[in-house]
């Protein structure tokens, strides 16, 4: 799966989650660019993920992502495990 596809699997789930139809992120996209992203929203969003991509961050992961884009890079290294 390619980072484009993950990035437009994402967006549905931030809009879910955050409760807002206009949020659309990109690969550099952060925490501080989206008005709703906090710390428990960032909470829901992992577990919102793992559940629609059949994967497990570690804790250490969650708290170092940076913006979407690592995200990303660890979904690609999950499935790219699982398969």
């Amino acid at each position: 799966m390619t980072t484009e596809e993950i990035i437009a699997q994402l967006n549905p789930i931030f809009r879910d989650v955050l409760d807002n139809d206009d949020v659309t992120v990109t690969y550099n996209t952060t925490a501080s660019d989206v008005e709703e992203w906090d710390s428990l929203t960032h909470i829901q969003l992992v577990v919102a993920i793992e559940k629609h991509f059949k994967i497990r961050f570690k804790s250490g992961e969650i708290t170092g992502f940076k913006n979407v884009g690592e995200m990303c890079e660890a979904i690609k290294l999950k499935l790219a495990s699982q398969g």
